[in-house]
C-alpha cells in the first residue's frame, strides 16, 4: 500500500513526512493545550470557554490521526514519544500555568495563528506534487481558522462584557 501511496506524490516524500511528522507534534500538543486548558481554566464565561476548549481539543485529536494515518499511507513512521512532538514542534506549547480565561484564550488564539500559518505552508507545498495530503491539510486548515474565529469572538464578549461592568 505504501509503494502506492508513495508513487501519485510528485515531490520528495520523505520530507513532506517529516513536514507531517511536525504538523503531528503540533497538533498532539494543541490538543494537550486545549485538553488541559479546560480542566483549569477560571473567570468569567468560563463555562463557555471549557465547552469550546474541549470541542478543539477533540477536533485536534482527529486532525493528528488524519496526519498519521497519511504518514503511515507514504510508507513514515510518525512520531512515537511525546519527547518527539517538543523536538519536532512547529509553534510549541504553552502551559496555561496564568487559568485565568482571557490568558488561556489568548495562548489558545496563539497557537491557531501558527497552526494556519503551518498548514497554509503545506497547502502550497502539495497543491501540486500530493492531491491526497493537500484535500487532508486543507480540510485541517479549515477547521483551525474556525477554532481561531471561535476564540477571538469568546475574547471579543469578554472584553465587552468587562468594558460594560466599568
Amino acid at each position: 500500500m505504501a509503494e502506492i501511496g508513495r508513487s501519485i506524490v510528485k515531490m520528495d516524500v520523505d520530507s513532506l513526512i517529516n513536514l507531517l511528522n511536525k504538523a503531528l507534534a503540533d497538533e498532539w500538543l494543541a490538543y494537550y493545550q486545549y485538553w488541559i486548558g479546560a480542566k483549569v481554566v477560571k473567570g468569567p464565561m468560563k463555562d463557555a470557554v471549557i465547552s469550546e476548549l474541549d470541542l478543539h481539543a477533540t477536533e485536534e485529536l482527529g486532525h493528528a490521526q488524519l496526519l498519521v494515518t497519511r504518514i503511515v499511507q507514504l510508507g513514515g513512521t510518525p512520531l512515537l514519544t511525546p519527547e518527539d512532538w517538543f523536538k519536532m514542534t512547529n509553534c510549541g506549547y504553552d502551559a496555561p500555568t496564568d487559568e485565568y480565561v482571557e490568558e488561556v484564550l489568548n495562548q489558545n488564539i496563539k497557537g491557531e495563528q501558527c497552526a494556519i500559518k503551518t498548514y497554509s505552508h503545506l497547502l502550497d507545498l502539495t497543491r501540486e506534487g500530493d492531491p491526497v495530503t493537500y484535500d487532508i491539510i486543507l480540510r485541517i486548515l479549515a477547521d483551525e481558522v474556525e477554532h481561531e474565529e471561535d476564540l477571538v469572538a469568546l475574547k471579543e464578549d469578554l472584553d465587552f462584557m468587562l468594558m460594560k461592568r466599568r
